[in-house]
């Protein structure tokens, strides 16, 4: 009995630790804005990251090199599930192909496309660099994509 329940806690954490990324069925569900709140926040901790690490580096007791240990794993962490809310979330499901002879519609796929690349390659710089310049620049084209994406201007941007 002691094997089945820690098979079963098993299974139900790995469900648990993939549920933020949507399933791959076609049920129906799913919340944009949700997702979008969730980028800006991952940015939001990827910054605060980055100022914490400044902060800490210089310092040598047990205690600051530890925080800073652990503010480096959470700038990267939260980098990496920005990816892949873009990669399994938009690319993967909410994007659709589009045929090349419908122009309009074509452009902005290939644009929402290119941003997510983009987006991507900005994340991956975040967890190279302790540059602000990176989350600034991943807020001004998450801001684009979002534009794009829900064809709404000036929105507000969760930021």
């Amino acid at each position: 009995m002691k094997k089945f329940v820690v098979a079963l806690g098993f299974v139900f954490g790995l469900f648990a630790a993939n549920a933020y990324a949507h399933c791959q069925i076609p049920c129906g569900i799913y919340n944009d804005d949700a997702r979008f709140t969730l980028l800006y926040e991952y940015i939001a901790t990827m910054e605060k990251s980055i100022n914490k690490i400044k902060e800490l580096s210089g310092k040598t007791d047990a205690h600051s090199k530890n925080q800073l240990v652990r503010w480096v794993i959470n700038k990267d962490e939260h980098a990496e599930k920005f990816k892949d809310i873009l990669w399994q979330y938009f690319l993967t499901q909410r994007i659709k192909p589009v045929d090349p002879k419908d122009k309009e519609k074509y452009q902005k796929y290939l644009r929402e496309v290119e941003l997510i690349h983009q987006l991507s390659f900005y994340a991956m710089k975040v967890k190279q660099n302790v540059h602000p310049k990176y989350t600034q620049k991943l807020i001004e084209l998450l801001k684009e994509f979002e534009e794009l994406y829900t064809g709404k201007k000036d929105k507000d941007h969760h930021h």
